[in-house]
């Protein structure tokens, strides 16, 4: 185990007929040894010509040169193919994530950065019962609540709901769940982004945040009063803002992250903002998780187009959030 802050951050491989062996090529070629990381996955799955340093402890990869990829080999039945997923791999993705988890929690690696995964391919070929990556994640740190923060230089951004059809969002949203996810994302951005007290700014659910019923009672009844609890608690929690004015350079000056009522208010406003540069962060995990925002590309896989900006960004916020974790224990442990 590597010292607290020290440690090399860990590259699930996700689906190797994506993009994900290509970006993580590319983004050691441009990071080098400036951000030390490893990949976990099979290297045949590489592109071929990538230089591969193969290492049996993630300690290795603090000592591997700047031009040639550290690689934890994890072994697959198939070769990957382009654009077709193969199910015999299905298995092994998964316990690719699990590994690296493993390796984040016993302090060997120091951060999470997962490569996309195609979750029907998982589905079809080994049975996984997971919406996705985060729930996944979430179950193997012990069934701990989470929420997914979209970040960038220049927008957080965090949904109370996900992935769920929009006529469902009114039903699934609760009081205890949306207080859930503002305490979440509160606790994250001071652990995570070193910011002491996060100001929240709350979207409405409804248009003009329902013009005071007129348009929807959601906003009254169910948004205000949490956002009024946590306020008399002592948060920077402002809202519920009519979401159609919360995403100009003015509005977002004015808080240090934003929680949308539903997927596409979330994630419009980043990806209209900063596509490329766009994070997929998991809060509430004990350790840290980060992605990037977006999927396996399966239709430019293999062509050597990816744009790996996304995961460069991912693999750099991670190492932010490493360090911020370790000044906040150092902090701690001073004042105990």
């Amino acid at each position: 185990m590597t010292a607290a802050g020290a440690a090399p951050i860990a590259l699930s491989c996700g689906e190797p007929s994506g993009i994900g062996p290509e970006i993580a090529a590319k983004a050691r070629t441009e990071l080098g040894a400036s951000l030390p990381f490893f990949l976990i996955g099979d290297p045949r799955h590489l592109p071929a010509g990538t230089a591969v340093s193969e290492i049996s402890d993630p300690a290795q990869a603090l000592h591997v040169p700047g031009d040639r990829l550290p690689v934890l080999p994890h072994r697959f039945p198939d070769a990957a193919a382009p654009g077709r997923p193969s199910p015999a791999n299905a298995a092994e993705v998964i316990a690719v994530i699990a590994r690296a988890v493993a390796l984040v929690q016993d302090g060997a690696a120091g951060a999470l950065c997962t490569a996309p995964i195609h979750k029907k391919a998982l589905q079809d070929g080994a049975g996984f019962a997971f919406p996705g990556h985060t729930e996944y994640l979430a179950h193997l740190a012990g069934d701990v609540p989470v929420v997914m923060m979209l970040a960038s230089d220049m927008l957080r951004v965090v949904p109370a709901t996900i992935h769920i059809p929009l006529a469902d969002v009114p039903a699934a949203l609760t009081a205890e769940g949306l207080r859930e996810t503002l305490l979440i994302t509160i606790q994250g951005l001071q652990r995570d982004f070193s910011i002491a007290a996060p100001r929240i700014a709350v979207c409405g659910l409804n248009p003009h945040a329902g013009e005071g019923g007129a348009m929807g009672h959601e906003d009254d009844t169910l948004i205000a009063p949490v956002v009024a609890a946590l306020r008399a608690e002592g948060h920077a929690v402002t809202g519920p803002h009519s979401a159609d004015t919360m995403f100009h350079a003015a509005a977002r000056a004015r808080y240090d992250a934003a929680v949308a009522m539903y997927h596409d208010q979330a994630l419009i406003p980043i990806k209209t903002l900063d596509f490329d540069g766009g994070v997929n962060v998991t809060l509430g995990l004990p350790f840290i998780r980060t992605s990037p925002d977006h999927g396996t590309a399966f239709d430019i896989a293999g062509r050597g187009i990816a744009n790996p900006a996304s995961l460069i960004a991912a693999l750099r916020l991670a190492g932010r959030m490493q360090r911020a974790r370790a000044e906040t224990g150092a902090e701690v442990r001073a004042h105990a």
